[in-house]
């Protein structure tokens, strides 16, 4: 049977195009924005402080971030109970 191996998504701001082609190496791209000049990608969740320490050491590498989206919680359905969002006079009230 198929196994999930858990993932993560790193968030790497780049200088030039130039080192797309190396982090191919290093896991699976799932987005490049050319202009703005960052590339997100998927690595493994047992590897990536290994692997993240090896990209943040290539030459053209500005930045490395971890994705925050497992660390937030899926279930938050309703801001105002939760006390994030309080309703004010020019809300619509239910």
């Amino acid at each position: 049977m198929f196994k999930l191996i858990p993932r993560r998504s790193l968030i790497i701001y780049i200088n030039n195009n130039r080192v797309i082609r190396a982090l191919r190496h290093y896991g699976q791209i799932d987005y490049i924005s050319r202009r703005m000049h960052y590339v997100v990608m998927y690595v493994d969740q047992s590897d990536i402080e290994k692997i993240k320490e090896k990209i943040s050491r290539l030459r053209a590498v500005k930045k490395v971030e971890l994705s925050a989206r497992p660390d937030l919680d899926p279930t938050l359905a309703d801001l105002e109970l939760t006390g994030v969002y309080q309703l004010h006079d020019e809300d619509d009230k239910k």
